[in-house]
């Protein structure tokens, strides 16, 4: 039995939208500048996708003749949208710079402060375990 026509119209409909959205659509390629700091976009993409179609028998035939003809079609839209670019420095630490400066919620709010909240944390670990180290045993040094 031949595959129905709504088929391949969905998958043409489907490989174009693949065509439009890709990963690096989503975490941009990074872009590192002169100084060493990276820079990584990221977005957005919301998409919509609708297809149909219909058998029908065509409007000059007899209903004893066949096949039933075909009318169909299909349509998909694509949004992407910036959110934000997460930048990393040199010496590894990161940061979130929003694209839309006014988080609109409070869980927003908390999700904008997690990177520095990390680095924070971070770094008083470190520091915290300099100061922890224990002192390494003195030697007494004899010449033989």
């Amino acid at each position: 039995m031949n595959d129905h026509p709504i088929s391949s119209l969905m998958t043409e409909t489907m490989a174009k939208i693949k065509e439009m959205v890709d990963v690096d659509t989503i975490i941009g390629t990074p872009i590192t500048t002169a100084d060493g700091t990276t820079v990584i976009p990221v977005s957005k993409v919301t998409f919509g996708f609708a297809s149909g179609g219909s058998d029908f028998l065509p409007k000059h035939a007899g209903p004893a003749q066949a096949p039933l003809a075909f009318g169909g079609g299909g349509g998909a839209g694509v949004t992407v949208v910036p959110v934000c670019f997460l930048i990393i420095t040199r010496d590894g630490s990161a940061n979130i710079l929003g694209v839309n400066a006014q988080a609109c919620t409070t869980i927003d709010r908390l999700v904008e402060m997690i990177p520095g909240a990390i680095n924070k944390v971070s770094n008083f670990m470190e520091g915290y375990k300099g100061k922890a180290a224990p002192a390494a045993p003195e030697t007494e040094e004899t010449d033989e």
